[in-house]
């Protein structure tokens, strides 16, 4: 294999989990030419991965919709005279996309929809496996193996100077602080707005150390109700770090408190000290892996796991985790050296 294309995931989190997958990929074929094929939205994340060669932009849904602009990138991916392709996610209109590219040797599991279209069809695991071992047992057909496991994200030092002015404009000094990371990409996910404010008060009193509020734009709502029902104020930064910045902020934190989210895989990727709170997802499949300082905290209350109903008004599984376990998962990442 010279030339590999890897056909990526859509989402931040199984873009992280996919990099274990990218650096074994290069430590096997350290000579390769070693592309990607990935959404719009994960770009940032890829961005400077030494061992990528080239990031590939498609979004089927946007910019390559119309069949001229697919035929486009069909002409494109021809032209880079790729041997092999690993596709990572069952995708009939991706795998038709490498057929049509002329890619000799294509590699994805089994289905029913795509797998006729494959070259080298994977099994599907049996048993349930977290997303890296489940992307690394791809490429274990292929004779490929990694003993490190970490997910990464390449910070520069233009990211950290960025991070610490943003840091220093919020007027947050350097003795430390703590984020708080509230928002999730559906509301189940989601810790309740008042046990944050609880939990920010809490580390204030106890513990004198500052507490962030971390997110994007569209949490800066969520973030400012936290806010109101604290006593002692928090620093909001929702909304003013990209990708890459939110990365180094986390890096300079005591530690990242947060829902299974994108931010709380990036804590992790960073080597940030993470408390993760889950609730209808599973930390089996979808919780933080490979090295780094972490904490899971997930209450089983008899309801099956993992749980996509994105329109559940109980939420039993979030409130089961206490402010007090939050404290105390805390504390011992605190005390560990």
């Amino acid at each position: 294999m010279k030339r590999i294309l890897i056909v990526n995931v859509n989402w931040l989190g199984d873009t992280l989990f996919a990099t274990p997958l990218i650096r074994a990929v290069r430590e096997k074929y350290p000579n390769s030419y070693v592309a990607i094929l990935t959404h719009p939205r994960c770009y940032e994340i890829l961005e400077g991965n030494p061992n990528i060669n080239e990031i590939i932009i498609y979004d089927e849904k946007k910019q390559h919709k119309s069949i001229l602009r697919r035929f486009s990138m069909i002409a494109y991916l021809r032209s880079k005279n790729f041997d092999t392709a690993f596709i990572l996610k069952k995708s009939l209109s991706r795998t038709l996309l490498l057929l049509f590219s002329k890619i000799p040797v294509r590699v994805g599991y089994k289905s029913k929809r795509a797998g006729f279209l494959l070259t080298k069809k994977v099994d599907v695991p049996l048993e349930e496996l977290h997303k890296v071992e489940y992307f690394l047992n791809l490429v274990r057909s292929a004779g490929v193996e990694t003993k490190n496991k970490n997910y990464e994200i390449f910070i520069s030092d233009k990211d950290i100077e960025k991070g610490e002015k943003i840091l220093k404009d919020a007027g947050i000094k350097d003795k430390g602080f703590v984020a708080l990371n509230a928002g999730g990409n559906w509301d189940p996910k989601r810790w309740p707005a008042e046990n944050f404010a609880k939990l920010g008060d809490r580390i204030f009193e106890k513990l004198c150390i500052s507490v962030v509020l971390t997110g994007a734009k569209k949490d800066i709502i969520l973030a400012k109700a936290i806010s109101g029902l604290m006593k002692h104020k928090p620093f909001i930064l929702c909304g003013k770090t990209d990708l890459k910045t939110l990365g180094a902020v986390f890096k300079k934190a005591i530690c990242v408190i947060s829902n299974d989210s994108g931010p709380m895989h990036l804590a992790a990727a960073v080597r940030a000290n993470v408390v993760a709170i889950f609730g209808p997802t599973s930390p089996g499949l979808t919780g933080p892996y490979g090295g780094g300082k972490y904490k899971i905290l997930h209450k089983d209350i008899g309801c099956k796991i993992p749980c996509y109903d994105s329109k559940c008004k109980d939420n039993r599984c979030m409130k089961a985790v206490t402010v007090e376990d939050v404290l105390g998962a805390l504390n011992e990442i605190i005390k560990c050296p």
